[in-house]
């Protein structure tokens, strides 16, 4: 397996679509970051009463939309509470996944490592050392910006940073899991590409959560990916935090677990 993995890491290294990824999510950070500082600072409102972002009546209204946001929260914000982050990064996963069915390089793959199962973990492991490395330089970009923009929002503390990263990076480790299982099973970028929007942007999930509510049944989809990452804890401030973690263990295992299986059964 680990052979395959530093095959796919090379080719991570070498691919476009990894880096055209991350440059959609620093374009954002600066789009929102401009916005805001137009909006929340002096200098910025002038500009923005000239050009027409904002009317008199606004100002005061528009001062008060960062009150209590610190870096983090800021950071999440921007792409992580509204499911922005998986959509990129799963569309992501989704070339990388596909470009091997659709090149026919699986087949190569597979003559020279029948092990099903090393392809999975391979792709996995990929996907999670990604995710890992775009969720770090993100949120620096991030605080980058922020000082870029004299310190638009106060800087959260390192501990909550930590701990807010440590349990993201499994949840949306686990949402990389499904697409791949998503991939393996259809082949079809078509089906990834759907499933990493719709999943991914939680249009399914707070609609299903919506209606569920409405009958008081829907407190059970606080524990789906898109709704952890959305309304999971911040900060650690009791053992009931830990929930997150469980949440991204337990996708990640059940959606490798499944993927495995899909693949040894389909024909290559």
């Amino acid at each position: 397996m680990f052979n395959l993995l530093s095959m796919d890491l090379y080719r991570v290294k070498r691919s476009k679509s990894v880096y055209v990824c991350f440059l959609l999510l620093a374009a954002a950070t600066v789009l929102v970051y401009g916005i805001m500082w137009l909006l929340e600072t002096p200098q910025g409102q002038e500009i923005a009463l000239r050009i027409g972002l904002l009317v008199p009546q606004e100002l005061t209204e528009a001062e008060s939309i960062l009150d209590g946001i610190d870096s983090l929260g800021f950071f999440r914000q921007i792409c992580l509470d509204g499911g922005m982050y998986n959509v990129v990064f799963g569309i992501w996963v989704m070339l990388f996944i596909c470009a091997d069915f659709q090149s026919g390089f699986i087949k190569n793959i597979m003559a020279l490592h029948q092990n099903r199962w090393n392809y999975i973990g391979s792709k996995i492991m990929t996907a999670w050392i990604v995710d890992g490395c775009y969720l770090v330089l993100h949120l620096l970009f991030a605080l980058l910006m922020n000082r870029l923009f004299d310190d638009l929002v106060p800087y959260a503390g390192w501990k909550d940073i930590l701990f807010y990263l440590s349990w993201v990076w499994f949840v949306t480790a686990a949402f990389a899991a499904l697409i791949i299982f998503i991939c393996v099973l259809t082949r079809s970028v078509a089906a990834g590409s759907l499933v990493a929007v719709f999943l991914g942007g939680g249009l399914v999930v707070t609609t299903l959560y919506g209606v569920l509510n409405m009958f008081n049944i829907g407190d059970w989809l606080k524990y789906s990916i898109y709704l952890t990452c959305a309304m999971g804890p911040q900060k650690y401030t009791s053992v009931k935090n830990l929930y997150v973690y469980v949440v991204g263990f337990g996708f990640l295992i059940l959606y490798t677990l499944i993927a495995g299986i899909v693949l040894k059964k389909k024909d290559i």
